[in-house]
């Protein structure tokens, strides 16, 4: 570990130490009826280059601290129904779309498909089991205020879920990813292909309110090697969460992360298949820390510490350390005021000089209750950033406005959001 992390190290454990974010459940409840999640707004920015809302990232292998710095709509809904009940299992059917728009505007943005699968619940010979075929999502807790799935095991495919086994429960999922090949009149000329194998053991009662999830991800890359995508490599992953409930009304969660190869995921994401061109060479490290409070009725807090470390022969080694906080203070019971302050860092190869980022964000917001997660929430807001020379070109390529900011280091944005989920 070079002098920088080391540095960084004790600032990450002692918030870590003094942190006390949400239970994630296992997997994402698909409960029958109708439900979605949605967000959308309008913005502006103060930088007199272009109307578009002004956004502040350092884009990569990053995530930005989201709370009045989304520049993005997005929704997902569906239905879940019970189509059939045999012997004590309870069969469901759920379908969901979503729509993405890049902008305030989702326009004629056309709708996808996220999930469509069956399940089937309570089967005896699975001591009371789940088996489920078809696309879902999976597996994808989160640190809400960087919109960061630390892990994500969404995709296509069959598994056999929550099997008691000791003092847990243990989990296997098989999926097919980027199941597309490039075919000519000769036959197949390459494909990125890759078989994805998920193997959790978790829900494991290690302290009082306290759980242990472990999780490993097995990928091997399909087709031929030196074709058109290169040779073709394997990877894993392997997880380890731990979650403490109760406290201050809230609870904690804890992860220590590697990956190797296709292992390292997608963007921040680990999970699932990455490029199958990494090979060992590629390699990721992270360890995080979210907490979610809720000590009193009229407030709330969320606090995320993280450092990550991202290594190749191709690109060298870069460090990511962000740490942030997102403070709930109710006046009303459907009024309150939202602030985030969050800092991320982030080192270069080479010898370049690190780059530097903050944002703050106030934002006002008549809320469905006065708790960190009551929703609706409808924000007015007001967003400043404020980042080093260094890190100039990567706010501007990852501002969905395009790069308004030219050789400024700061910007304001304000403007209106609603986030919901039901």
């Amino acid at each position: 570990m070079n002098r920088t992390a080391l540095k960084t190290l004790p600032v990450l454990l002692l918030a870590i130490a003094s942190a006390s974010a949400m239970a994630d459940p296992m997997y994402p409840s698909d409960a029958e009826g109708f439900h979605g999640y949605l967000r959308a707004g309008a913005g502006s920015n103060t930088s007199g280059d272009g109307g578009s809302q002004g956004c502040f990232g350092l884009g990569g292998n990053t995530m930005k601290y989201r709370l009045g710095n989304e520049c993005d709509a997005y929704t997902e809904f569906g239905y879940t129904k019970s189509i059939a009940n045999s012997g004590g299992v309870n069969y469901l059917a759920t379908i969901w779309v979503n729509a993405y728009a890049p902008n305030s505007d989702f326009g004629d943005n056309k709708l996808g498909i996220v999930k469509a699968y069956v399940e089937a619940q309570g089967l005896d010979f699975l001591n009371g089991g789940t088996a489920w075929i078809g696309k879902r999502f999976y597996y994808r807790p989160d640190i809400h205020m960087l919109d960061l799935q630390y892990i994500n095991m969404n995709g296509t495919g069959a598994g056999l879920d929550r099997i008691p086994a000791g003092p847990g429960k243990f989990s296997y999922a098989f999926f097919k990813d980027n199941d597309i090949n490039t075919v000519s009149p000769t036959g197949v000329v390459s494909t990125k292909s890759a078989v994805r194998q998920n193997f959790i053991y978790g829900e494991i009662p290690v302290n009082e309110n306290g759980t242990l999830d472990l999780a490993a991800t097995y990928i091997i890359g399909e087709g031929k090697d030196n074709d058109l995508y290169g040779k073709k490599h394997n990877g894993w992953q392997l997880s380890a969460f731990h979650r403490q409930a109760k406290v201050f009304g809230g609870g904690n969660t804890f992860g220590v992360q590697y990956g190797v190869g296709p292992g390292t995921g997608k963007g921040a994401q680990f999970g699932a298949s990455g490029d199958t061109n990494f090979g060992s060479d590629v390699k990721r490290t992270r360890i995080f820390n979210d907490m979610a409070i809720q000590p009193m009725a009229n407030f709330g807090m969320e606090f995320v510490a993280l450092w990550q470390k991202d290594e190749s022969n191709a690109n060298g080694s870069s460090t990511w350390t962000s740490v942030g906080v997102r403070p709930v203070y109710a006046f009303t019971n459907n009024f309150k005021l939202v602030g985030e302050l969050g800092t991320d860092r982030v080192t270069q190869a080479g010898g370049l000089p690190a780059k530097r980022l903050t944002k703050l964000t106030i934002a006002p917001t008549i809320s469905a209750g006065p708790g960190l997660w009551s929703r609706p929430e409808l924000r007015a807001f007001v967003t400043y950033g404020k980042w080093n020379d260094a890190a100039t070109a990567s706010v501007n390529a990852s501002n969905n406005g395009g790069p308004i900011y030219n050789n400024n280091t700061s910007g304001t944005s304000y403007g209106f959001q609603v986030e919901t989920w039901f």
